[in-house]
């Protein structure tokens, strides 16, 4: 039998006096825990989804990895690079590598009866993934565009459609410049989509690579460049190496020079931006941590005080000071066990509230998101739940030896 577990068992479950000072102690040493552990376990969620939500929307518009010409990856202006089979086979023959497609950007004008706009049209052809686009659709459709023929459907933001008063179906003229001459395209819009994005939302059309790539007065086989999408973006540094070794550097039979650049690179101060919650997440934990290791000090203080008496005795029948420390660690176990149970179910219970019903709103404008994301994530929140019970414990340790010093002979008279 172990003894001190024994003991400690019985302790926690005696109710024996309702006024003795180690009961409300316990319940403010549980509280205090429970707590701490919501709280952690909301903040790194919140952060998790908040940043994998906006990472997953920012590689929405511009994927993983940019393959293209080395000018038009450094600027705004766009000069063609050959995309041929070719080469397509070549980006996604490389290790790592999920989904090659091509694209094709070319500026223009919308313009209906009262207004018009300046915007950035996007040509994609069958091969590009339309997952995340059909996720943030509001009105209309995502049609499947072609580089062989063009439909005339172009699909636009939610932003762009406000500010010209235009819904799904309706028709629009669109003016492009080309070696000083315009020219105009009618246009069905398709679709209308929201991101939030503002950066992109504001600017950003679809219409077929073929069209695109006819206004800009291109050759068949190229394209603005090919957008890379990772198998696991843990490795996209790895992925992005072995394309430099293999494709960077190279020309094509136009004479442009082959280069690549990652999302990380092309929009750092997103990624810098979301970087920086990582600094608030540990600094929450840290707070939480401290709060709950304090309140547990405190507490096991005042039961060790509480329960001299029993030390006494327990010392003056031959327990052992490490005994006796054990005895009342493992009391401390109990109460931290009980809050951690009622910290997850407080924590895992309101996020599962937030995730399914999306309660706690936010400005799309400031956050890019309407709603407060989270994220689940099982192994971390296990993580945090094993880190809470070793430090709890841990910072238990000292406070534990006040046992060492307390007499028999004088604890048994102490009052």
């Amino acid at each position: 039998m172990n003894f001190p577990l024994y003991i400690a068992r019985r302790i926690y479950n005696d109710q024996g006096d309702k006024h003795k000072v180690s009961r409300p102690v316990i319940r403010i040493a549980t509280l205090g825990v429970a707590i701490g552990l919501a709280v952690m376990i909301i903040s790194v969620s919140v952060v998790f989804g908040f940043k994998h939500t906006i990472r997953d929307k920012v590689i929405g518009f511009g994927s993983h990895i940019t393959v293209g010409d080395f000018t038009t990856l450094q600027g705004n202006d766009q000069y063609p690079i050959e995309m041929g089979d070719s080469m397509m086979k070549v980006l996604k023959s490389i290790k790592g590598v999920d989904k090659v497609q091509r694209y094709a950007i070319k500026q223009g004008i919308l313009k209906t009866d009262s207004d018009f706009l300046g915007v950035m049209f996007k040509g994609v052809a069958q091969e590009y993934d339309t997952t995340f686009m059909h996720k943030n659709m509001v009105e209309g459709h995502f049609p499947v565009f072609s580089d062989q023929a063009s439909k005339q459907q172009i699909v636009i933001s939610k932003m762009i459609a406000d500010q010209l008063h235009l819904h799904a179906g309706d028709r629009i003229f669109a003016y492009f410049f080309s070696n000083d001459q315009v020219r105009p395209r009618r246009y069905t819009i398709a679709g209308v989509y929201q991101t939030n994005l503002t950066m992109f939302d504001k600017v950003m059309c679809f219409t077929d690579l073929y069209s695109a790539v006819k206004l800009n007065g291109w050759e068949s086989d190229q394209a603005s460049g090919a957008e890379l999408t990772v198998k696991d973006f843990s490795h996209l540094d790895e992925v992005e190496d072995i394309l430099t070794h293999r494709v960077n550097r190279s020309v094509d039979r136009y004479g442009t020079t082959y280069s690549s650049t990652t999302i990380q690179e092309n929009y750092p101060q997103i990624f810098s931006w979301l970087d920086l919650l990582d600094l608030n997440v540990w600094i929450i934990l840290a707070l939480m941590v401290c709060v709950a290791g304090f309140t547990m000090i405190s507490g096991l203080l005042i039961i060790i005080l509480e329960r001299t008496n029993m030390i006494g005795v327990l010392k003056a029948l031959g327990a052992k000071n490490k005994t006796v420390r054990h005895t009342f660690l493992w009391f401390a176990v109990f109460i931290i066990g009980k809050g951690m149970l009622i910290g997850n179910l407080i924590g895992i219970g309101l996020i599962l509230i937030q995730q399914f019903t999306g309660v706690i709103k936010l400005d799309p404008a400031t956050y890019y998101v309407s709603t407060v994301p989270v994220e689940l994530n099982i192994p971390i929140i296990l993580l945090i739940n094993i880190a809470t019970l070793i430090v709890s414990i841990f910072v238990l340790i000292a406070p534990s030896y006040l046992i060492s010093h307390i007499h028999p002979a004088k604890s048994m008279r102490y009052e």
